[in-house]
């Protein structure tokens, strides 16, 4: 055992799928030796969402910077590291190929293994550091900015498509309702800080596909244009224009808020009488939302299943839910430096 107390692996895992430029070093025992992320919300900000050549181009400034104080935050050198995991898929492009270019430059220095990550898979595996022991089978909620998605994951490297958003993720609908109510960037906490001074019923907004008891989908598209029409009316509107009092914002954040917490509430549910698992997983940006947090839990409560967010440190993108790698490795699962980037955004016609 060395003095970081890890007597087994240990991996250097690498994240840039969107914009956070992520890294950290795991032990085998699942102890996080570090962790550093670097956030580009501020770069972002004026734009309301996410702009990919931005993104990737922040990416390249920050990955030597953020792998470096990892491994000084853990105490080793690259020498002492035992393989290097990137997620590879999904992202966007740009952000992708930042990462992977440098887990497998360090790869190919070093000769160490290199381990692809899905990055969705990760979400899900960071429910399983969190609860600190076996958590599969379960159904696997993954809510976040790009990804509103709903896996049976029957082990760790093992995880089924159930359905999914066919439109908007869960957090992209939150980022655009956001701004047009102006709001700040990004918008998840936004409007639900809004949200607490608000009514939740002063708006009936849709809840899409719920009544459809045959698909395990969402849409998000129609619940952010109601918004829109509750907050302007039809036609081309100038937001920047629109003066809403503070209590309108708040009444809309709420009405917003409630009718997609109960869309992903109602699908997951559905989720789980379909497969009749006991137990279900949730992680992604949007899991660290507190209404969607109180209602899983009540749901768990009521339907007698257990239920297991990822801490809100390991809900936003993060290189420490990398650590699913060493499942794929205990697989014998390894990949050469050909290994390139899966982009793109899973969505429900997809199945991927």
């Amino acid at each position: 055992m060395t003095s970081d107390g890890c007597s087994g692996m240990r991996i250097l895992t690498i994240e840039t799928t969107c914009d956070e430029t992520a890294a950290a070093v795991v032990c085998d025992d699942l102890r996080v030796l570090s962790s550093v992320v670097a956030s580009q919300d501020k770069l972002h900000q004026r734009f309301a969402g996410v702009v990919p050549e931005i993104a990737a181009r922040a990416h390249v400034e920050r990955i030597l910077p953020v792998i470096d104080e990892a491994l000084k935050r853990a105490g080793l050198q690259m020498g002492e590291i035992d393989a290097v995991a990137v997620a590879n898929t999904p992202g966007l492009a740009g952000s992708l190929l930042v990462g992977i270019v440098a887990a497998k430059t360090l790869c190919a220095a070093t000769g160490k293994p290199l381990v692809a990550v899905n990055h969705l898979h990760a979400h899900i595996y960071a429910c399983r550091m969190a609860a600190g022991r076996d958590v599969f089978p379960c159904i696997g909620l993954i809510v976040s900015g790009g990804h509103t998605s709903l896996y049976r994951c029957d082990g760790p490297t093992d995880f089924h498509y159930l359905g999914g958003t066919i439109d908007d993720a869960a957090g992209e609908a939150f980022d655009k309702v956001a701004a047009m109510l102006g709001l700040e960037y990004p918008g998840g906490p936004a409007i639900s800080r809004a949200a607490e001074q608000g009514n939740s019923k002063a708006y009936h907004f849709p809840r899409a596909l719920v009544a459809d008891r045959d698909r395990l989908d969402f849409s998000f598209s129609g619940l952010k244009t109601a918004v829109r029409y509750a907050i302007a009316g039809p036609g081309k509107p100038d937001f920047g224009k629109i003066k809403l009092a503070p209590q309108q914002i708040a009444d809309l954040a709420a009405s917003f808020q409630e009718a997609l917490v109960d869309s992903l509430v109602a699908k997951t549910l559905l989720a789980m009488e379909k497969t009749r698992l006991r137990m279900l997983c949730v992680g992604g940006g949007v899991a660290a939302n507190r209404l969607l947090r109180e209602r899983l839990h009540a749901a768990a409560s009521d339907h007698g299943f257990e239920l297991i967010v990822a801490p809100l440190e390991l809900c936003t993108d993060n290189a420490v839910m990398g650590a699913i790698a060493f499942e794929r490795l205990k697989a014998g699962k390894t990949e050469t430096l050909e290994l390139d980037a899966i982009p793109g955004l899973v969505r429900a016609a997809e199945k991927l």
